[in-house]
């Protein structure tokens, strides 16, 4: 079973998106081949339900993590490797040798460059094993190399270099001659050709586990661990958006006892932060990678949800009401099907008037509320609906974002308290602006 999260979600969270700086997804794409990165890409796209398989990724990362390793090819030189085993041809040892001894001719006499593009592609993948050896003597020299999660990439490897027509592989630098290209070429483009073709899509793998495994030792990131089970548990200590250098870290814990999270807190007080790095931090686990926290244990849910940002649609005729109620009933019909998901609903029914957004989020929060195979958080600034929840419904927490004022200048502390805030700053900030002055 897939892990669910719609476009919606995706885009709530920025998690996707090569070209966007400020995805979650550029934060981890620091690889080196364009291999690595449309493995990343998969990976971003495809998170796991499965405990074992989660925590399995996970400490291969946590390998890399506590065992600071570097690749030394170029994403440039794999490119060119990889170009020329797919234009390799099949073919006897003679027959090559023949192809390759009229293509020399041919350059010489009408500077025909097929002859240099296999030269130039042999050369290339003498570069490339001559780095990797070098790089598997580095790895060798770790501990616990007898469950490394490069067995697979060095298993091959050798398998490759032991050949005896390898022996003596020439140094990249040395000039070729007609003969050792013909041989080279044969052996390279058509003998190991698939061997070659495996040994790239794990150099692939290992680029993305260490390069992962790079951003979060600069970036002081942990890994999540995933239980399979019926006991539910969200429990996330240190938690912060990814990519805020400054974050203020807080701790989220949800469990059997408590699987909605009540939210308030006034503009800027960093709600819909906090929402977000929930959220990516659930998907960010469920992919089994590291994370912007201090440690994080966790149920393996369904799916997640999110509505922070939803737009109207003109073309349909959606208000943005309307398509907010949309988006509440997809969630709602998700979570009655009994699916465990992590829901996040960043000020329900913004486009209502008040009394009408009174109503409905109260009634939505404790329709959900009563679901107990889902975790919700839910933010609002009618602070008089967790009034009222607070007074009938004790399975509900209650946390708010305090506001402290400095004469008449509000500040945030950004660190979650108990209780449910009355902080209304919106005038003081229209005063302080001085846009009733202007008018």
């Amino acid at each position: 079973m897939n892990f669910i999260a719609d476009n919606q979600t995706l885009e709530d969270l920025a998690l996707l998106g090569k070209f966007n700086p400020n995805s979650v997804f550029s934060i981890f794409n620091k690889v080196k081949t364009r291999g690595g990165e449309k493995l990343l890409d998969m990976m971003f796209r495809n998170p796991m339900t499965n405990a074992a398989s989660i925590n399995a990724r996970s400490q291969s990362f946590r390998y890399y993590f506590d065992n600071n390793v570097s690749l030394p090819v170029s994403g440039d030189l794999v490119e060119k490797m990889e170009a020329y085993l797919d234009e390799a041809r099949g073919g006897s040892y003679v027959s090559n040798l023949w192809t390759s001894m009229r293509k020399r001719v041919m350059a010489t006499l009408v500077k025909d460059d097929s002859y240099g593009r296999i030269e130039a592609g042999v050369q290339h993948c003498i570069e490339f094993l001559q780095q990797s050896k070098k790089l598997l003597t580095e790895l060798e020299k770790l501990p616990g190399n007898e469950k490394a999660p490069w067995k697979a990439w060095a298993d091959t490897l050798r398998i490759i270099t032991r050949h005896t027509a390898l022996n003596d592989m020439p140094d990249v630098k040395d000039d070729l001659s007609l003969m050792q290209v013909s041989k080279l070429h044969h052996l390279l483009g058509q003998t190991l050709r698939e061997q070659l073709h495996q040994l790239l899509e794990l150099t692939y793998e290992l680029d993305v586990m260490i390069t992962v495994a790079e951003v979060a030792r600069v970036r002081a990131f942990s890994f999540a661990t995933a239980e399979q089970g019926e006991l539910a548990v969200l429990d996330v200590q240190d938690l912060r958006h990814p990519s805020l250098k400054q974050a203020v870290p807080n701790h989220l814990r949800f469990d059997t006892a408590g699987k909605t999270l009540f939210l308030t807190g006034a503009n800027m007080a960093g709600k819909s932060t906090l929402m977000k790095s929930a959220g990516i931090a659930v998907y960010l686990a469920h992919m089994g990678f590291p994370l912007a926290c201090s440690s994080m244990r966790f149920t393996v849910l369904d799916g997640l949800y999110s509505s922070v940002n939803v737009p109207d649609d003109l073309n349909k005729g959606y208000s943005h009401f309307y398509a907010e109620v949309l988006r509440v009933k997809t969630v709602a019909s998700e979570v009655a099907s009994e699916k465990k998901l992590f829901v996040i609903f960043d000020e329900l029914f913004k486009g209502t008037n008040v009394k009408d957004a009174y109503d409905a989020t109260l009634a939505v929060t404790a329709a959900f509320a009563s679901f107990r195979k889902s975790y919700f958080i839910i933010s609002t600034h009618i602070i008089e609906v967790g009034e009222e929840l607070m007074r009938n419904d004790d399975s509900i927490r209650f946390v708010f974002l305090p506001t402290v004022m400095k004469g008449t200048v509000p500040t945030y502390t950004y660190k979650l308290q108990q209780g449910i805030t009355e902080d209304r700053q919106g005038m003081i900030i229209l005063e302080n602006e001085g846009i009733l002055n202007m008018l």
